[in-house]
């Protein structure tokens, strides 16, 4: 598991519950899959594409991160998550050095990170969409 995806767990992503989640789904895909065609509804007079049942092939578990870190900030004062890279791995008890955080941006997709502001700027905005774009409910102004 990357730096990315330990922040995450971190998080509350990955529980138990979204695994069993997961793996309900894929018992549903599998009985939908393998239901006879005598057992499915009558269609002749309904269109092609009402005798298929709807599935979903993910399940996205909305984490309430932003509760999550102002609980964290409100026991480690003076780290500013919503801005800052650092602050946000110290928040999360991870390890906030250059080469963890070239690590991190490497996995995000930056090239050439050299810890500039402006790096660290991108990085921070890049891991806060990732963690939004996976079910956490960050605000778009923060990595915007």
């Amino acid at each position: 598991m990357g730096i990315f995806g330990n922040i995450m767990k971190k998080l509350g992503f990955g529980n138990d519950t979204q695994e069993e989640q997961t793996e309900a789904l894929g018992a549903l895909d599998t009985s939908v899959a393998e239901t006879p065609a005598a057992d499915m509804p009558n269609t002749q007079n309904k269109p092609a594409e009402s005798a298929v049942p709807e599935t979903t092939s993910t399940t996205v578990t909305v984490v309430d991160v932003v509760a999550k870190l102002e609980t964290l900030s409100e026991q480690n004062p003076g780290l500013n998550w919503k801005t800052s890279i650092v602050d946000l791995l110290k928040l999360l008890g991870m390890d906030s050095s250059y080469a963890h955080r070239k690590e991190l941006a490497s996995e995000m997709g930056i090239d050439g990170y050299e810890g500039t502001a402006e790096q660290n700027i991108a990085l921070h905005k890049a891991v806060l969409q990732k963690i939004a774009q996976n079910g956490g409910n960050i605000p778009k102004e923060l990595f915007q």
